[in-house]
């Protein structure tokens, strides 16, 4: 048989079988989502068919952190399949090795993962998105919102039936500068207006410095300090930025030049950007891991402890990836390396395990 034809077969037969892992998974996620959107929804006194919908419209966007350990089984059982229908040995016989059939194998997957990246990854933020609305409306949420554009920080605050209009063109993580506050009532007619130099938001008794209040009534006075009562602080003001999650990859471009037009650090953006750019690139990793250790014990019967023993390496993979984005989160290490770091080490892993292979 002509190697198109072998191409032709692996790549349609793993294919297949990542069509029916991913399915599995999706399933095993929308289940464990629903248990846990059941305390939200019983919170609220939903209907269950926002149980079943909330979970749903999440679980793409969680499938998403989990697909490189997907192709990892998938290439267990690809293999494992083709050495119960002594499929494997009949390729080996007409000159396919098995090193040949982890390129194909890798091309593929790499293939997959830039679809999973542009098509796949836009699907999820976009339901994630939707998620996030439908939750907010429920539990009120949206009683306070938090916006970065180009002008600067948008936040919108109701307090005691007034509602407030806080903008600043600087902001980060224990302050705001330049800031405005413009009280309404629930009509939107204007009551005041608070501008301020500064504001030192540690805690939700705001500290505004070089302060001018106007009122309606047209009157003018001036603080050398002000306190303006919030409901929020510097840190749950960064927490009501939007989920990274929800957004495409757009949106996290245009997000993050606007978090360094008002002094804001785009680290966290950056990070979850490179994180996604990687994807493609940790799915071909992991098919290569994937096939090393099928084939480095497949010779054991037990095909039980094949699998523990790659959800174990799965385990060690996740937490260095999860512990490398932390240090990049918090400065220790420098963004690229953060992200690319882990992959390298297992670039590093896979070569020389693939050495291996065909001596088996």
């Amino acid at each position: 048989m002509r190697l198109k034809k072998y191409q032709s077969y692996i790549y349609a037969q793993f294919t297949k079988k990542f069509l029916t892992v991913s399915f599995i998974f999706f399933c095993a996620v929308v289940i464990v989502n629903f248990f846990e959107e059941i305390r939200f929804t019983e919170k609220y006194n939903t209907e269950i068919y926002y149980t079943i919908m909330l979970s749903l419209m999440n679980a793409p966007s969680l499938m998403f952190e989990i697909f490189p350990f997907i192709f990892l089984v998938c290439v267990k059982f690809f293999y494992l399949s083709l050495v119960d229908k002594d499929e494997l040995a009949i390729l080996n016989s007409n000159g396919i090795s098995n090193f040949k059939i982890i390129i194909h194998l890798v091309a593929l997957s790499g293939f997959l993962g830039i679809i999973l990246l542009f098509f796949f990854y836009s699907f999820s933020s976009n339901l994630k998105s939707k998620y996030l609305d439908i939750k907010n409306r429920f539990s009120n949420s949206n009683q306070y919102l938090a916006v970065v554009n180009e002008d600067g920080l948008w936040i919108k605050e109701e307090l005691d039936n007034s509602l407030y209009i806080i903008h600043a063109k600087e902001f980060d993580k224990n302050s705001l500068k330049s800031i405005t506050i413009t009280e309404a009532d629930k009509y939107y007619n204007n009551r005041s207006t608070i501008s301020a130099k500064s504001a030192n938001i540690i805690s939700k008794n705001w500290q505004l410095k070089n302060v001018l209040v106007l009122n309606d009534s047209g009157s003018r006075d001036n603080f050398k300090s002000y306190i303006y009562n919030s409901s929020f602080n510097g840190e749950i003001i960064s927490n009501l930025f939007s989920n990274l999650n929800s957004l495409n990859i757009y949106e996290l471009h245009k997000l993050s030049t606007n978090y360094l037009k008002i002094g804001y650090s785009n680290v966290d953006v950056k990070i979850h950007l490179n994180k996604i750019y990687s994807m493609p690139i940790f799915f071909m990793l992991m098919t290569i891991l994937g096939f090393i250790i099928i084939n480095k014990f497949k010779k054991i019967k037990s095909r039980f402890f094949v699998i523990i023993f790659g959800i174990f390496i799965s385990v060690i993979v996740y937490y260095l990836n999860y512990f490398s984005s932390i240090l990049g989160n918090k400065g220790a290490l420098p963004i690229y390396l953060s992200v690319w770091a882990p992959l390298f080490i297992l670039f590093l892993i896979c070569n020389i395990g693939i050495l291996k292979v065909n001596e088996n």
